[in-house]
C-alpha cells in the first residue's frame, strides 16, 4: 500500500517576512515550496495537503475595516473561509502543473473544510494566534486603543492576535479520506478550517483561527497517515530558541517533546502548535513527525538536516 502523508505549509511560506504582499508572489513562493514534494509525489504518496492563513486572513481584515461604509463587514470565520478559498486555488492549480510538468497523472482537489470547536474553549478567554501583517510599535499602539489584542514576537514585531480554539472534529474528514485513499492529492482543512460550534443543534461560525498544525494533526490521524511533514519558516526545532544556548534539534522522542513542552520551551504562537500535534499525532499510532522548511526537505528526509520526532 502507498503511505500516506499528511503535509502542512506555513502561511508565510507563501507571503514571506519583509515580502511586498501579492497574488503573484504567493504563486511563485507555492511553487517553490511544492517543487519540494516532487520526491513524495514521484513515489506514488497519498497526499493531502493544508496550509496556514495568518497573513492572508490579517490582510482580508485589514480590507474588511478599511472599506467601512462602502462594503459590509466581514466576520473573522468568513475571512479564514476567504483564505481557505484563495490559498486552496493557489495550491490547487499549482500542483496541477507541477505534476503535468513531471508526466505524473493524478488528480487534484480544493475543499472548503469545516471544524468544531468548543464554544466553552479557554482560548476565546485568552487570544494567541498571530494574524496579519507585522506592525510597527506606533501601529500597535494605535490598534491596541481600537480594542484589538496586540503582542510583540520576540525579534520580529508586533501581530494582531486572536483566539486558537482547539480543534474537535472535522466535519468533512470521511470525504477527504475517501479522495486521499483514492490517490486524488486533496487541499484541506486549509488555516486550520473554518471554526465552527454547535448551538441549538445547529453549526454556526465562530470567530476564531485555528491552529493549521493542530489541525494537521488532527486530520492526519483520521487519515491513519504515516508521516505528520510540517513545512515552516525555520530549518529545524531549536532548544533555547533566542538565546545564546540555542542549538538544533536533529532528532527526538515524544516523550523528551512532552518534557521540553512542559518546560516551556516551544512558545504557544510558535513552535508550540507543532509539537503538540507531533505528540498527539505519534501517540496515536503516527510512525513520524518531520519539522523543517522546504529548501530543507530532500536533507531532511535523508536524515542530513530538520528535525525528526519518533514515538
Amino acid at each position: 500500500m502507498r503511505r500516506i502523508i499528511m503535509t502542512a505549509l506555513g502561511g508565510n511560506a507563501l507571503l514571506r517576512s519583509g515580502e511586498s504582499p501579492s497574488i503573484q508572489a504567493q504563486f511563485q513562493n507555492a511553487r517553490r515550496a511544492l517543487k519540494a514534494l516532487l520526491p513524495l509525489f514521484r513515489e506514488g504518496a497519498a497526499m493531502c495537503l493544508t496550509h496556514g492563513n495568518g497573513p492572508q486572513v490579517g490582510n482580508i481584515l485589514i480590507r474588511s475595516e478599511e472599506s467601512i461604509g462602502k462594503a459590509y463587514l466581514i466576520p473573522l470565520e468568513v475571512a479564514v473561509g476567504q483564505s481557505e478559498g484563495e490559498i486552496g486555488y493557489l495550491l490547487q492549480q499549482s500542483v496541477v502543473n507541477l505534476l503535468a510538468k513531471e508526466g505524473i497523472s493524478r488528480d487534484v482537489v480544493g475543499l472548503l473544510t469545516q471544524v468544531e470547536v468548543d464554544p466553552a474553549d479557554p482560548a476565546f478567554r485568552k487570544p494567541e494566534k498571530p494574524v496579519g501583517p507585522f506592525l510597527s510599535k506606533l501601529d500597535a499602539d494605535f490598534l491596541r486603543k481600537q480594542g484589538l489584542n496586540i503582542v510583540e514576537e520576540r525579534g520580529r514585531g508586533f501581530r494582531r492576535v486572536v483566539p486558537s480554539p482547539r480543534p474537535l472534529r472535522i466535519l468533512e474528514s470521511r470525504v477527504v479520506a475517501d479522495l486521499v485513499h483514492r490517490g486524488v492529492v486533496v487541499i484541506a482543512a486549509g488555516g486550520g478550517g473554518i471554526p465552527v460550534a454547535r448551538k441549538r443543534g445547529a453549526y454556526q461560525g465562530v470567530a476564531a483561527v485555528i491552529d493549521k498544525d493542530r489541525a494537521a494533526g488532527l486530520l492526519a490521524r483520521q487519515l491513519r497517515a504515516d508521516m505528520l511533514l510540517l513545512l515552516t519558516g525555520v530549518d529545524h526545532v531549536m532548544l533555547n530558541y533566542g538565546t545564546k544556548q540555542q542549538r538544533p534539534l536533529r532528532e527526538f522522542s515524544v516523550s523528551e517533546a512532552t518534557g521540553w513542552l512542559a518546560e516551556g520551551q516551544f512558545p504557544p504562537g510558535s513552535m508550540g502548535p507543532k509539537i503538540e500535534a507531533a505528540i498527539e499525532f505519534l501517540t496515536n499510532g503516527g510512525k513520524e513527525v518531520l519539522i523543517t522548511s522546504p529548501e530543507k526537505l530532500r536533507r531532511t528526509m535523508e536524515r542530513k538536516a530538520g528535525t525528526r520526532i519518533v514515538p
